[in-house]
């Protein structure tokens, strides 16, 4: 289903829009589709990776578990260099 939503925009905005629209070879319409969907996407992505960081740390203050940075550091060079590497495991943080 579809609906119809009016966009008050600037008349440069629009005019921009219009422009890279016909730099992509698309229609103003579809930019504006597409500008909005990847947009609504970005925040979608950043809100599970905020929801996911909080869960991450009460786990780790739960555990008192954690990795150190030293370790995650050379995983991800492993990881960039290889594509291969093994997991650092989680260590106790609280003394």
């Amino acid at each position: 289903m579809m609906t119809t939503t009016s966009l008050k925009l600037p008349d440069d905005l629009k005019q921009r829009a219009a422009s890279a629209a016909q730099e992509l070879g698309v229609s103003p319409h579809a930019f504006m589709v597409d500008a909005i969907r990847q947009a609504a996407h970005a925040v979608e992505q950043r809100s599970s990776f905020v929801a996911q960081a909080r869960e991450a740390k009460a786990e780790m203050l739960q555990e008192g578990l954690g990795h150190d940075a030293d370790d995650v550091r050379a995983y991800l060079r492993q990881r960039l260099q290889d594509g291969q590497a093994s997991r650092p495991a989680k260590k106790p943080w609280r003394e």
